[in-house]
Parts: C-alpha cells; sequence; structure tokens
C-alpha cells in the first residue's frame, strides 16, 4: 500500500483523536503497517495506546469490562483463562517464512513464505469485525539506550495488551525517535472468535515470522506465550538482528551477586525449564535484574547486558513462602497482578504447590471444577494447569536492582549455564576459557521429570537454552559467541552448575538452597578470591572454600564426605555426554565451527588420561 493510500484509509477508519496520535509519529511505515492490517482485519474501531497514564489505564478498564480479566478479592489481582486446548506454546504450528532471498538453517520449522502468507492473512481476513484493534508500541530494553528496540503490537485483545503493559517499558516516546531506516519489530495478533471469552478455532492457530520485515503473525489463540509479542516471538527477530549486527540476543536472567566489601557483580545465565532459572534469578540476598531475557552488546571492550524486559510473565506452580518468598509476598499483596490460568474459589487464585491445602471445587480454564473432574478424553483435569502463570512488574519486587533500567547496561561479570542432570556434572565448575564456556552452554541438556512425561531421564538437547527461539544456523549461533568474545578486552567466565545431581538410590545430592553457595562460589572465583581445582571438563571448587560458605551463608555443616560424593568427576558419564553432544552436531549441524571439535577431543584426551591412572570415579582429593 502506498503512502497516499495508507493516509487515506487512516483518515477513514480512525477518529481524529486516534488520528493525531499516530501521526504524532510521523512514521510512514508504522502508517502502512496500520492501514494493512486495518484493511485486511476490518475492525469495528482502533485504539491507538500512548505513553499515558490515561490510555493505560483504559487498557485495564477494557479488560474487565470485556470479561477478559475479572476481578480478585485482593485489590488491583485479576484472574484470566485461555481455553483448554490453548495452554502452551504451540511449537509445531510456530513456523518461520523463507524466500529463495532469504533461505534459513536446518532443523527449523520453516514453510514457504508465499504459502504462509497466503495461510495467515487468509484467516486474519475480516477477524476483527465487530471488534477494536489496539495499537501499542513498546520499548525492549531501557529506552533510550544503545540496546533499545521499538516494538509496536497489533491486536484484539485487551488481556493481551494489558499483560504487555506489565511486561515492557512503554515505547510510544521511543517510536517517535524512530527515523527512517531504523528497525523495529513488528506483531499483528487477533485471538479470533471467541467462545466463553477464549479463541474458539485453536486448530487455525498460527504463529509465523517474516524475518526479513522484522514481522510476527498470531492468530486464534490467546496464550501469552503466542501472542505477548514481544516475548519469546521477537526473541527469534532479535537473534536475527544481532546476527547481522554483532551482538547477542539470549534466553537469560541477568542477577547482581553482592559480595565483599559492597562489591556486586553481575551474571547472566541460561537455564532450561524446571532446571532452576527463576529460583537462581531471585535468590533471596541478591539482586534481580531479569529473569528471562537479554541482550548482551560489546561496548568499550566490555560485555554489558540489559534486560528485554520490565516484568514477569512466571510459571506459578511450585510458588510458595518457603522456596519463592518473594514472589509469594508479591502475589498476596494488593496492587496489579494477572493470574491466568489457576483456580478460583471465593475470589481466591490457588495452584499447585503453593505450600497449602487447595480447595475441592471452583472455576479454573476447563470451567466448573472439583476434585476428581476429568475430560471428555478421560484425562485428569488439575486444579490449576500446570502451567498457570502469574504477571508482574519488576518494581514490585524488594529486591529489584538498582541498575534495572540503567541505559548503558550493567557490566556482565560471569556467564552461568545450568541443566538437570541426574549423573554427569558437578554441582559447580568453571570453564578453562571463554571457547570451552561456550562449548559447556552449547552441550546443555535438560533431564525430562516422571511427573510431565512420565518416563524419568530423558535427555534433551536444548544449546544455551535458547534452541526453541535460534532464528538462524545453530552452528553460526554458536560460531557468533566466539566472535563476541574476540571483541572483549576480558572475556567474563562462564560456569556450569547443576542442582540435580543423584547418588546410586536416586537421592539428590544438593538441598534447594545450596544453590546460593554454588553461585557465590563462582563470584568469589571471578575476582580470584577462591583457589581451585583442575580437572578435565574444568575447575572445581576446593572443600574448605564450600565448607566455610554453607557455615557463612546457610548455618550448615558441610561434610567432607559430601563433598567427596559431590564433585567426584564421574569419568564414564561424562564420556557418554562429550559422544551424545558430538553425535549431535556432527549428523545435525552441518556448519559447526571446527573449534568446538577440537575442545571436545581436548577434553576426551584429559579424561582417558585420568581414567587410565585414577579409575572410572576419581575423587577431587586425587586431583
Amino acid at each position: 500500500m502506498n503512502v497516499e493510500n495508507a493516509q487515506q484509509l487512516l483518515n477513514q477508519k480512525l477518529d481524529a483523536q486516534n488520528l493525531e496520535k499516530l501521526a504524532a509519529l510521523d512514521n510512514n511505515i508504522i502508517d502502512n503497517f496500520v492501514a494493512e492490517a486495518i484493511q485486511l482485519c476490518t475492525p469495528e474501531k482502533v485504539f491507538v495506546c500512548t505513553d499515558s497514564d490515561q490510555d493505560i489505564g483504559y487498557i485495564r478498564e477494557q479488560t474487565l469490562a470485556g470479561g477478559e480479566e475479572k476481578k480478585l478479592a485482593t485489590e488491583g489481582h485479576t484472574y484470566h483463562f485461555d481455553g483448554y486446548n490453548d495452554q502452551a506454546r504451540d511449537k509445531a504450528n510456530t513456523r518461520y517464512m523463507v524466500s529463495k532471498e532469504m533461505p534459513l538453517g536446518a532443523n527449523l520449522n520453516t514453510i514457504e513464505k508465499d504459502e504462509a502468507l497466503a495461510e495467515v492473512r487468509g484467516y486474519l481476513d475480516g477477524i476483527m469485525q465487530g471488534k477494536t484493534m489496539i495499537v501499542r508500541f513498546f520499548c525492549l530494553g531501557p529506552t533510550s539506550s544503545k540496546f533499545s528496540i521499538t516494538g509496536i503490537q497489533l491486536t484484539d485483545s485487551f488481556y493481551v495488551a494489558h499483560s504487555e503493559d506489565l511486561l515492557y517499558r512503554p515505547g510510544y516516546e521511543q517510536a517517535k525517535k524512530l527515523t527512517e531506516g531504523d528497525d523495529f519489530f513488528k506483531v499483528l495478533h487477533s485471538a479470533g472468535e471467541l467462545v466463553n471469552g477464549c479463541s474458539k478455532d485453536t486448530d487455525k492457530r498460527r504463529i509465523y515470522f517474516d524475518l526479513e520485515s522484522n514481522t510476527v503473525y498470531s492468530v486464534n489463540t490467546q496464550y501469552a506465550g503466542n501472542t505477548v509479542g514481544f516475548k519469546k516471538l521477537c526473541l527469534r527477530l532479535a537473534i536475527c538482528k544481532a546476527d547481522r549486527e554483532g551482538w547477542l540476543a539470549e534466553h537469560m536472567f541477568i542477577l547482581g551477586v553482592n559480595g565483599k566489601n559492597n562489591r556486586k557483580t553481575y551474571f547472566a545465565g541460561a537455564f532450561p525449564s524446571a532446571c532452576g532459572k527463576t529460583s537462581t534469578a531471585m535468590l533471596p540476598g541478591e539482586n534481580i535484574v531479569g529473569d528471562d531475557i537479554a541482550y548482551l552488546r560489546e561496548i568499550d571492550g566490555e560485555a554489558r547486558t540489559v534486560n528485554v524486559e520490565s516484568g514477569i510473565f512466571g510459571i506459578i506452580r511450585d510458588v510458595n513462602p518457603d522456596d519463592d518468598p518473594v514472589i509469594y509476598d508479591v502475589l498476596h499483596t494488593p496492587g496489579e497482578v494477572i493470574f491466568s490460568n489457576v483456580l478460583i474459589n471465593d475470589g481466591k487464585p490457588y495452584w499447585l504447590g503453593m505450600g497449602r491445602e487447595l480447595p475441592t471445587a471452583g472455576v479454573n480454564h476447563s470451567g466448573q471444577w472439583q476434585k476428581g473432574a476429568t475430560d471428555d478424553k478421560g484425562n485428569n483435569i488439575d486444579p490449576s494447569h500446570k502451567n498457570a502463570r502469574y504477571t508482574v512488574r519488576l518494581k514490585v519486587l524488594a529486591n529489584l536492582d538498582e541498575h534495572a533500567d540503567n541505559p548503558a547496561g550493567v557490566p556482565v561479570g560471569g556467564i552461568i549455564y545450568g541443566g538437570r542432570d541426574s549423573d554427569t556434572w558437578v554441582p559447580v565448575q568453571r570453564a578453562y576459557s571463554w571457547e570451552e564456556g561456550v562449548v559447556m552452554g552449547a552441550s546443555l541438556e535438560s533431564e525430562t521429570t516422571a511427573a510431565t512425561l512420565g518416563k524419568e531421564g530423558v535427555r534433551t538437547f536444548q544449546p544455551m537454552s535458547n534452541l526453541d527461539f535460534v532464528s538462524i544456523s545453530l552452528g553460526r549461533y554458536i560460531q557468533n559467541y566466539i566472535d563476541f568474545g574476540k571483541k572483549l578486552k576480558k572475556a567474563p567466565p562462564i560456569f556450569g552448575v547443576n542442582y540435580f545431581l543423584k547418588n546410586e538410590q536416586g537421592q539428590y545430592l544438593n538441598g534447594m538452597l545450596d544453590k546460593k553457595v554454588w553461585v557465590k562460589w563462582a563470584e568469589l572465583s571471578v575476582h580470584s578470591d577462591v583457589e581451585a581445582i583442575d580437572m578435565p571438563t574444568g575447575r572445581i571448587p576446593k572443600y574448605a572454600d564450600l565448607s566455610r560458605l554453607f557455615k557463612e551463608l546457610l548455618d550448615q555443616e558441610y561434610s567432607l564426605e559430601d563433598y567427596e560424593e559431590q564433585f567426584t568427576i564421574r569419568i564414564p558419564e561424562i564420556k557418554a555426554k562429550l559422544d551424545r553432544i558430538e553425535e549431535i552436531y556432527r549428523t545435525q549441524v552441518a556448519d559447526t565451527p571446527e573449534f568446538f571439535f577440537n575442545v571436545m577431543a581436548r577434553q576426551r584426551k584429559k579424561l582417558d588420561q585420568l581414567q587410565q591412572s585414577q579409575g572410572d570415579y576419581v575423587s577431587p582429593s586425587k586431583l
């Protein structure tokens, strides 16, 4: 659509007030995006939301007026239900559009671009009749920052728009600063036809990415992971942009760890789901910057990072006063909180693992619910969905870091990778170099649990905890890490942690709170305040340092026997892991950089030598 036609359509469809808001941006690309979406989706009205309290308040009011959210007994708390079959990210129907001009790497779920556009535009055709199209602007990263990326989302869901208001920094004023040629991210979403307030046609649910135009299309879904465009959807766009421009877009938390003499060291960390990511980001006594997505840039030879978001869309299952006191307090304090897909009884929310007995009846995502309820396939319906969520602004957290909104970001003092590993990795180790640390992150695995898949111990390959969102070839993605490290005057050290190591009887060797010790040891290691023991894949702590930390931090005695068992080098298991990972990269990732295999060869040689001299299982006292 040309500029003249776009302006003519906007003049016809927008009232004077909303037209003025759009015109103030003075951006033909934004005008064209909005106009084409109006022409396609045919909304009854268009509401352009600025950064004003009045406009944002209107969004919140409409979520209640339209029934997308309902009030709870605690002031400011609301709840929302997604459809019974719309409770998680739809991986099968989340696909990249590809064209001859922009082929993508292997192992990505792709669809030919012309075919994809025809399909998704067919679903979007007239889909907003009788509805309001909401035009929202957000800033990914702090505003007025080298990290900043502007995003524009068009949606017909006030719940989605409200969620984004909690999760992202306002971006309307930022959008005014866009100049011709500036990249920004665009999202077009419709929940589609609604039944009982939920998306009806989930069989026609589609989430498609046009990487050439930085555009996401999402239709016939409400679940935030499929619709809140600037979360994992635009992470895929950011990875492509970072690839072009030489920085990193990562699925990482950012944590400020307090050290001695008022020192603070910032860590970025990547953990697959159910591996301790949120509990690490929220460690008691430390300061959270972000829990989910980070951009990393080289600035004056230093790695610096920002939290892309300003809120948390967190899994609520197992949030309880013992393990997550900060979040638990927020969820029981007046203020703006959205609960989704939990159990509601007498105006109060309940969820699995909250540390108290749940009601035997109430309302949940399936409708009226009572204990023992089953769905039409005979499956048991839990009182609260296992993927139920809470949405809050970060600023309500008592432990929010003072530099969370610093336009310059925070310096990356170290990087932590963690997986769910019952028999291989020690609880904490430090990689010998940036290259070896990259291999450590690219070798992440997460074991399934019996509770989720019915079979425990199945290892899932999850490099950098980012595999689901990497929108370029995996080999290139790994090489970008190496190139990034070369720009730095001093690359931050990389650590591996494992909170799930077990003994031969299947018992966990670590307590829930032990992670504080491992992270504090990493902080000391960054500053060379502790020595370490060399082993084939990295450096591990000395007993004396851990014994002191357990006493100082947890008031626990840490026995030499526990240390020996936890930090014994399990050579057969480590070699089996190297074999698994190397097989994946040799057979499935054609462009794996050669350094990757060189690192693995060095580690395997060290393991062989140690095995020949000391046997299969080597106590740290023998190293």
